[in-house]
């Protein structure tokens, strides 16, 4: 049997989380391209420079994914991808614990799904 989550949204409550939601998800995205734009060059230069302005800018944006991700985490929502930024909020229907699901490019949530099911599994509200 599935954990209960700590927290379950009702639809208008997750809705509510959007904006904040895509501005963290932009954040993250972009702090993630800064990560793997400079992973191998503050790799090459360490050994000489501790990674100079590079590894500052890697190290920055590592700070930036992590506290985003926490905070995303903290609320409840549950990150399943965030390149297209898809998350489940955890919700309650007919008694039963199930997912709001939402991708980043829809205007609301618009979808929910069972626990098991996942993204595939995903059904009209």
């Amino acid at each position: 049997m599935a954990e209960e989550p700590e927290r379950t949204f009702t639809l208008e409550e997750a809705n509510a989380e959007l904006p904040a939601l895509r501005e963290s998800l932009k954040r993250i995205r972009e702090a993630r391209r800064t990560v793997l734009r400079s992973a191998g060059r503050v790799r090459e230069r360490a050994s000489t420079n501790g990674g100079g302005a590079e590894g500052k800018e890697s190290w920055e944006a590592l700070r930036v994914l992590r506290e985003e991700v926490e905070g995303i985490v903290g609320r409840g929502i549950i990150l399943r991808d965030p390149d297209t930024g898809l998350v489940d909020f955890p919700s309650r229907r007919e008694g039963r614990v199930v997912y709001l699901c939402w991708r980043d490019e829809e205007a609301t949530i618009g979808f929910w799904h069972e626990v098991n099911t996942g993204f595939g599994g995903r059904k009209p509200l």
